[in-house]
């Protein structure tokens, strides 16, 4: 396997050719686990561990046991039966694969992460596979990295554009200032339906501002706070990767345009007056 070490950037192809290798570890640590010899466990398992994004989601005792005899150590005294210790791996192995199934099913990661990857932003990139990456596993920290991500592409644009702002301003304040220095705020726009969708944009960022100080692991929790769930963070992690995209684009096409108008010819005083 060769694949991106940037995390989520993958094809349907090498994403399933991952999702084989898991399974294949999965199948080789059962059968080790009841009475097998495991064959193949040490060569899968280096193979995962040279693939960051994978090797933190596997079980804690796949990346501890080098071999078959120190896995065998672990699960013998674990449990009696042959059955809970099927279970026990299959629940185990369960967070990992949903993390790789969700990659094939949404197209936003894979666009999301190309573009920001064609347009330079590698930040901002190392960012978005950090969302990605906690979605299957933290969805406290996914919440997290999906508005500082946002927070982060503000200040990036409003850095280029020498527009001030202050260190400590939050996310709303940050994103109007964005929007407003790139004809973005709903308030600028007299036809009812660029004001609807920029007011939408305007909500979505606010949202995730909200969402991150509720349920984020940006503060300490109460006794009955409530914790989010996987449908959560995929949900904020998206949002902010489409809001992120949109923003640099825009700013990067602001770019293109002005350094395509013509700079006027100083008039000649000789000439006189025309």
């Amino acid at each position: 396997m060769n694949f991106d070490e940037g995390g989520c950037d993958l094809n349907h192809e090498e994403t399933a050719s991952l999702v084989d290798a898991v399974e294949s570890l999965k199948a080789c640590v059962v059968s080790r686990s009841t009475g097998g010899a495991g064959d193949g466990y040490r060569e899968l398992r280096d193979q995962l561990k040279g693939l960051p994004h994978i090797w933190s989601q596997l079980p804690q005792a796949i990346r501890t046991c080098r071999d078959e005899s120190e896995l065998w150590g672990f699960i013998k005294p674990k449990f009696g039966s042959y059955q809970e210790r099927r279970d026990y791996w299959r629940d185990e192995f369960n967070p990992v694969l949903d993390y790789l199934e969700s990659l094939d099913r949404s197209p936003t990661n894979t666009v999301v992460s190309a573009e920001l990857k064609r347009l330079g932003y590698d930040a901002i990139l190392a960012d978005w596979n950090k969302a990605l990456d906690r979605t299957a596993t933290d969805a406290d920290g996914a919440l997290t990295t999906a508005r500082s991500m946002i927070e982060a592409t503000c200040k990036h644009i409003l850095d280029e554009a020498g527009i001030q702002y202050e260190q400590s301003a939050d996310l709303p304040a940050l994103y109007k200032a964005t929007a407003k220095s790139m004809n973005l705020a709903p308030e600028q726009h007299t036809e009812d339906m660029f004001k609807r969708v920029l007011g939408g944009c305007t909500s979505v960022v606010e949202g995730l501002g909200a969402i991150r100080s509720k349920l984020g692991d940006a503060h300490g929790k109460g006794k009955k706070q409530a914790k989010p769930l996987r449908i959560h963070s995929d949900l904020a992690v998206n949002l902010a990767g489409a809001m992120c995209v949109f923003l640099l684009q825009t700013w990067e096409l602001r770019k293109t345009r002005q350094a395509q108008i013509p700079i006027p010819p100083s008039k000649n005083l000789h000439q006189g007056d025309e």
